[in-house]
């Protein structure tokens, strides 16, 4: 470990991500076992932020019309 108190990039190389303890798993197995481990670790996509109701509020009272698009008449002063 570094100074920093951060790994050294040898000792992390060194280091197994992951270790069969038993059986003999072919490659196939192996590298199938590898894809599902980093499949779960992974962080989901960030949904985007959808505009709130708050935002349509103060657009309806500054009297700006519903931007176009999808579902616009839906939005419509009717």
């Amino acid at each position: 470990m570094s100074a920093t108190g951060t790994p050294d990039p040898e000792e992390t190389a060194a280091a197994p991500l992951l270790s069969v303890v038993k059986g003999q798993p072919n490659a196939e197995e192996l590298a199938a076992l590898t894809a599902v481990v980093l499949s779960l670790g992974g962080q989901e996509a960030a949904k985007p932020a959808a505009p709130t109701a708050r935002h349509w509020a103060r657009r309806q009272r500054l009297g700006l019309a519903p931007t176009p698009g999808p579902g616009a008449w839906k939005r419509s002063k009717g």
